[in-house]
């Protein structure tokens, strides 16, 4: 029952971050990933550390550098560089390819095993992601797919990361380290490549003030709580109710309509979740211990 309800409050975030080509298409100013990126970042880590009013000590600082940079500063740089270069079906197909990287990346940094179901999950997933959102008319730009591969792979190894490396703060602490420490590595590479933002509008203000205090501050607050109670493994595939959210709201907020193969999408998406999570209650043969057992022992 407690692993149920931490899947249930861990998944809200995925769910959130849905509405987030949404926001950037329709709220933000186009061609500023960079500052849009640390616009959502930097505000929201320094009001958190306020409210929490803990820095790291030690270790930490040099730990909630490479977790900022891997789920933050490099993560939604390349994720807006895809947003604004793709559409939103393409970006979030080759994204769906993260469960995959994460199930590697827990085999070779925490010893999980790897499982067969767990692999199918996967694949079933990117063909629900595929079928719920990408159309044959979709433009494949070379440098939208690179930095959607590289935000996949960035967000993947950050996410395995931060199940290894749990301090003993709460996740609302933790959040607040890798928020500043995101955005503070993005404050100088925004400066340098980007000219300034134009004066923001209401809607850009809106915009920006959703993506930083619930996209990213409530947000990742619930996801670092969710890793540092379950397997990456088991958090990552909920990833994929992000493209579902997405596509929820384009029809509800935009109008678009739903195909029936966009429903078979869902249908899919939604049986790769709970296929994920079977494969997690299924011990791997030869092995009788709990599945979190490898990662436990195994931490830094």
């Amino acid at each position: 029952m407690r692993r149920n309800f931490d899947l249930l409050v861990t998944a809200i975030a995925p769910t959130i971050w849905g509405s987030t080509y949404l926001v950037t298409t329709e709220l933000l100013p186009a061609g500023y990933p960079l500052t849009v990126a640390m616009l959502r970042a930097l505000p929201a880590g320094l009001l958190l550390l306020a409210i929490v009013r803990r820095l790291p000590r030690g270790i930490w600082w040099a730990r909630s550098l490479v977790l900022g940079a891997l789920n933050f500063s490099i993560f939604w740089w390349m994720l807006f560089i895809s947003a604004y270069r793709l559409p939103g079906g393409v970006a979030a197909t080759v994204g769906a390819i993260q469960p995959l990287i994460v199930i590697v990346l827990a085999r070779l940094l925490l010893g999980s095993p790897i499982r067969g179901l767990s692999i199918v999950a996967a694949m079933a997933g990117i063909v629900g992601v595929a079928l719920l959102i990408l159309t044959p008319q979709a433009a494949l730009d070379p440098v939208g797919i690179g930095a959607g591969i590289g935000g996949a792979v960035s967000m993947a190894t950050g996410t395995v990361l931060s199940r290894r490396w749990r301090p003993d703060v709460s996740p609302l602490t933790f959040t607040a380290w890798q928020l500043t420490a995101g955005g503070l590595l993005l404050l100088p590479f925004t400066l340098a490549m980007e000219p300034p933002l134009p004066f923001p509008t209401a809607a850009n203000l809106l915009g920006f003030a959703y993506l930083g205090l619930i996209g990213a501050a409530l947000t990742y607050i619930l996801w670092f709580r969710g890793l540092s109670r379950l397997e990456p493994s088991v958090v990552s595939p909920l990833g994929f109710l992000s493209p579902t959210t997405a596509v929820i709201l384009g029809w509800w907020v935009l109008d678009q309509k739903l195909s029936p193969v966009q429903f078979l999408g869902i249908a899919i998406v939604l049986g790769s979740v709970w296929l994920s999570q079977r494969a997690q209650q299924v011990p791997s043969a030869g092995k009788s211990a709990p599945a979190d057992r490898p990662a436990i022992a195994s931490r830094g």
